[in-house]
């Protein structure tokens, strides 16, 4: 018996520890090199590992275990041979006068990706309650991929209703019952222990305060409306508030380089460029990935590259470097409803700006009452590092290039 032990490996420098999110090959099973055979969640992202030898898996470590860098997560038993046919039961190793037609040779068709989904793919299908074996793969060896399991969402048409059975109606989502007192546990994933870990180190390490303003959008919504189909017919892309609000952000940030400096010790660092990190809710929690040199893009450039890292953080493909650096944070609750809040720290940076929902309100212009679309932005900083006189004139200045977005556009 030959054994290739299976350890995590090394993902990042900052990452010490992962949690075995699931399997994806059964106890026993036969396993191919590189076959994903599992999934490592980390206080980042989720990635698949891969086989190191073929042969017969043997599982180690158990769904949801907290792992160590460099700890044994599974064995693969390289004296088995791959089993005949689609079966995945691992047949024992011919004797040595049989080496001449070893079984994998058997058949030349079927592989283990044949008809298996990606785990985007089979996050997909589960949701939508789709039999990954009714989808046809178009990946690499018939594997079932993303973008499969998406085309078969949208063609998908049940036969008929199900009736309402215990197996198709989870106790979770299940009426109440009057004066119920039942509870469930749920282990916390690893990203929203990290952000649990993060967000109370932030409160207690830094001297948060924030500062309030509201912004007129009737200039920005004119403007979007003037030119949007055109923008669009060029560009490809909407332009979008998150554009406007980060390259009024980046013009300050690149005047008052205070905002988008950070502590590290007794020292302050300062930026000559701005990285946003734009606050992203996915089904895991919140990630906020960054985009670089925002003060050097284009509205476009900055819209599409927001909308790939939407994609990717609510698919859980945001790589560690997607995830990393950034020296300010921009997040939006206005989508879903808030009028107002006060943003936590996105440590180590200094400041965060919160945008709030877009709500018509009669204000005095001119001496005369108007509607207008108006929002509350909120700007929390480290006071350490940002004096509240900062901050009060950062969030004005912001708000004077949002209500004259062409001036801002034209960089005059």
């Amino acid at each position: 018996m030959s054994i290739v032990e299976m350890k995590v490996p090394t993902i990042g420098e900052s990452i010490t520890e992962v949690t075995l999110s699931q399997w994806l090959v059964a106890d026993g099973a036969y396993v191919e090199l590189d076959q994903s055979i599992c999934e490592f969640e980390s206080d980042k992202a989720t990635l698949e590992f891969p086989a190191e030898a073929s042969g017969k898996l043997i599982h180690v470590a158990a769904a949801d275990d907290d792992l160590e860098i460099g700890a044994l997560v599974a064995k693969i038993d390289t004296s088995v041979t791959a089993p005949s046919g689609g079966d995945k039961t691992p047949a024992p190793k011919a004797p040595a006068e049989e080496k001449a037609a070893p079984v994998a040779e058997s058949n030349g068709t079927d592989t283990y990706a044949k008809g298996h989904p990606s785990p985007a793919a089979a996050k997909i299908l589960a949701e939508s309650n789709i039999d990954a074996s009714k989808v046809s793969g178009s990946g690499k060896d018939g594997r079932i991929t993303k973008e499969d399991a998406q085309q078969a969402v949208t063609s998908y048409v049940p036969e008929s209703k199900p009736a309402k059975t215990e197996k198709t109606t989870p106790a979770a989502t299940s009426a109440p019952i009057a004066f119920s007192r039942e509870i469930r546990q749920e282990k916390m994933s690893r990203m929203r222990r990290t952000i649990a870990k993060r967000l109370v180190s932030a409160k207690n390490n830094t001297a948060m305060l924030t500062t309030f303003n509201e912004v007129d959008l009737t200039e920005v919504n004119k403007v979007r409306a003037q030119f949007q189909d055109e923008f669009v017919a060029k560009y490809g892309v909407k332009l979008g508030y998150m554009s406007l609000f980060a390259k009024a952000c980046a013009q300050v940030l690149m005047e008052m380089p205070q905002v988008n400096a950070q502590i590290d010790g007794e020292q302050l660092i300062y930026h000559d460029y701005v990285d946003i990190s734009f606050a992203i809710s996915t089904p895991n929690g919140l990630v906020v990935p960054p985009i670089h040199n925002v003060e050097s893009l284009h509205y476009a450039d900055i819209e599409k590259k927001l909308k790939g890292l939407a994609v990717k953080a609510r698919d859980g493909n945001l790589s560690l470097e997607e995830m990393s650096g950034g020296t300010f944070t921009i997040t939006n609750g206005g989508v879903f409803g808030s009028m107002l809040s006060t943003p936590i720290i996105n440590e180590p940076q200094s400041a965060i700006l919160g945008m709030h929902n877009i709500l018509e309100r009669p204000v005095a212009i001119n001496g005369q009452v108007e509607i207008r679309p108006m929002m509350y932005l909120a700007l929390s900083y480290d006071h350490r590092v940002i004096d509240g006189s900062s901050s009060v004139t950062f969030l004005v200045k912001v708000k004077k290039l949002l209500e004259d977005p062409v001036r801002m556009m034209l960089g005059v």
